[in-house]
């Protein structure tokens, strides 16, 4: 293996790059609405490099100010920003580039999209300090993948509409209820270093009730979305399909611990692609 291709490995380790998946599919549905259909190969473009630059700034921006607490948690030790493989220069070069492509790419899109580039920069970092200081932490995580439908409907047609605001606090619902899950394997090393998640400050029994409640509102700011939306049948299914799968997530944590994984990358995966195949079906239909 080069050195380039083991830098790339390291930068994909450090970002997770894969977890994409959670944020793509809700900017597409919102592009596809938007525009009726089919909204070009430009705008596809634009919508990956704006989607994966902005996440990369805040997964690295988030590696970056993590360094102590990553090390402290036997989870997160062998991660790159941990173990050495990259320094915090590299890192911090990473998180500023990424922050440069994504405002270009906002320029390029539209005038609001480009206005809005800082701002929305500025709340995906935020989630870093937050859960130092405020449980309210995962809510911030949510709001940051909940932008991604906003930008969707924005980069077609530079205004913010109803059911795209709908749809975007499902995605904050849906991000935080299932952060809320994942952040139980830590809850142990939170109280320990102080860290203010929801898990360490109320405890397992009351975070899985949390997670219900947003997922609760998940489906409902979704079924509002498909009526606000005017979409048919399919977008009805998409939203029996998700409520089907957010309980099967509930249901695997409910039974045991150790799947919080699947239950967090699998089930949340699927999840997004079904419901934008299913709007776009719609859409052909």
């Amino acid at each position: 293996m080069t050195k380039i291709q083991k830098l790339l490995n390291d930068f994909n380790e450090l970002v997770a790059f894969k977890h994409s998946i959670f944020s793509l599919p809700f900017i597409f549905i919102a592009m596809v609405v938007a525009a009726n259909g089919w909204f070009g190969w430009e705008l596809l473009l634009m919508g990956v490099f704006a989607a994966l630059s902005a996440r990369n700034f805040a997964m690295g921006f988030n590696r970056y100010l993590d360094r102590d607490i990553d090390a402290l948690n036997p989870r997160t030790i062998n991660r790159p920003n941990v173990d050495g493989r990259l320094n915090p220069k590299q890192i911090l070069t990473f998180v500023i580039l990424n922050a440069l492509v994504f405002i270009a790419v906002a320029y390029f899109v539209n005038d609001l999209a480009f206005y809005l580039s800082i701002p929305i920069l500025i709340v995906i970092g935020s989630y870093s300090y937050f859960k130092r200081f405020s449980f309210l932490a995962h809510i911030i995580l949510g709001i940051s993948l909940g932008l991604a439908p906003i930008a969707g409907v924005v980069a077609v047609s530079e205004t913010i509409t109803l059911w795209s605001v709908l749809l975007a606090l499902g995605v904050m619902c849906w991000v935080a209820g299932f952060d809320l899950l994942y952040s139980l394997q830590d809850i142990e090393v939170d109280k320990k270093l102080g860290l203010h998640s929801i898990p360490s400050k109320f405890g397992v029994e009351k975070t899985m009730l949390f997670s219900k409640v947003l997922h609760t509102f998940t489906v409902i700011f979704w079924l509002l979305f498909v009526i606000f939306a005017d979409l048919g049948a399919f977008g009805y299914l998409a939203i029996i399909v998700s409520a089907v799968m957010l309980s099967f997530e509930h249901y695997l944590v409910n039974k045991d611990f150790q799947k919080i994984d699947r239950a967090f990358f699998t089930v949340n995966g699927y999840l997004g692609i079904v419901f934008f195949v299913l709007v776009v079906i719609d859409h052909i239909l």
